[in-house]
């Protein structure tokens, strides 16, 4: 089977839904960020080989993205037909990140100051899937705005995954014993 189907060759793309649209639909441009961000935690885990860092953890950030490939279907049109909601993302999903997100900063330190996105390469991964995360919300909401039809609990979950993803960078960081960048002010 070729990878090529030579019809996006004129800008056109379909739909999961079916419909056929330009590649520079607002749909399109959420799919397309949700692949990005399932792509950059993979690149996270892809610095993992030779870190030591829980079991638990990684495996969370694994079914992660099989659930993001799930909700970029869904931004494609695509419409669970076995879901009462029309989504996905159900209630359970954010309680699970939320949950998730206690357990890592029941052990980090408490931050007192802003810290700058770097230290390991995993956490650097992250922070980036963490504002490409965020930019996937605004664009949705975006979206929402100029009539586009989401269901909420995807916004929430995204939402809360940007949290999360905060998270577990820092999380990262603690487990290899990387020291978070304090942020300092050049006015101070």
């Amino acid at each position: 089977m070729k990878i090529y189907t030579k019809f996006g060759d004129g800008g056109q793309t379909y739909l999961a839904s079916g419909i056929k649209v330009s590649k520079t639909d607002p749909r399109v441009d959420l799919y397309g960020s949700c692949d990005e961000l399932n792509s950059t935690i993979g690149l996270a885990l892809s610095f993992t080989k030779d870190l030591s860092l829980e079991p638990a953890f990684l495996n969370y950030l694994k079914s992660i993205q099989c659930f993001l490939f799930e909700i970029g279907s869904e931004l494609a049109g695509y419409v669970p037909r076995d879901s009462k909601e029309g989504t996905v993302v159900h209630t359970s999903d954010v309680e699970s990140l939320e949950k998730e997100i206690d357990r890592l900063m029941e052990v980090l330190p408490e931050i007192k100051f802003f810290i700058l996105p770097g230290g390991s390469s995993m956490a650097s991964a992250l922070h980036i899937g963490r504002t490409i995360c965020r930019r996937l919300e605004r664009d949705l909401l975006v979206y929402i705005e100029s009539g586009g039809e989401i269901h909420s609990d995807l916004r929430i979950y995204l939402n809360r995954l940007s949290d999360y993803l905060f998270a577990a960078a820092r999380f990262a960081n603690f487990s290899i014993g990387q020291e978070e960048t304090i942020w300092k002010s050049r006015t101070k």
